[in-house]
């Protein structure tokens, strides 16, 4: 049975959760959809940061690196979608958004890799 881009995809994020876990991040929620905004992989504290954080993986490099493909479209849907999250769970704390890259074996953690002009919560 081959696996589909949603069963790789949960297992990437998977790989994610641990190299978090293993760097002393608290992992919130995983998955979090407000529909039709967007969705975010991962919400995770770091200390007291809360750190929205997009997994992408690709088996290499030919077309690009996996974090090319976190689109400013893509950003925007996050960002929306985590002030959204911040203001339903009534959360006042510093913020950042962060990729993991994840290319074949190698895992890439971009911390600060866009950011949210309208800081508004």
């Amino acid at each position: 049975m081959e696996q589909t881009a949603t069963d790789i995809g949960k297992k990437y994020e998977q790989e994610a959760v641990k190299y978090l876990k293993q760097k002393n991040y608290k992992i919130i929620e995983q998955n979090f959809k407000l529909l039709p905004i967007g969705e975010i992989d991962i919400i995770a504290k770091d200390k007291k940061t809360t750190v929205f954080i997009e997994v992408k993986y690709r088996k290499n490099n030919n077309f690009g690196l996996p974090c090319e493909f976190v689109t400013k479209t893509k950003q925007e849907k996050i960002i929306k979608t985590a002030l959204c999250y911040l203001k339903q769970n009534k959360i006042k704390t510093d913020i950042r958004f962060d990729i993991i890259s994840i290319c074949g074996n190698d895992i890439d953690y971009i911390k600060n890799a866009f950011y949210s002009d309208n800081y508004y919560y």
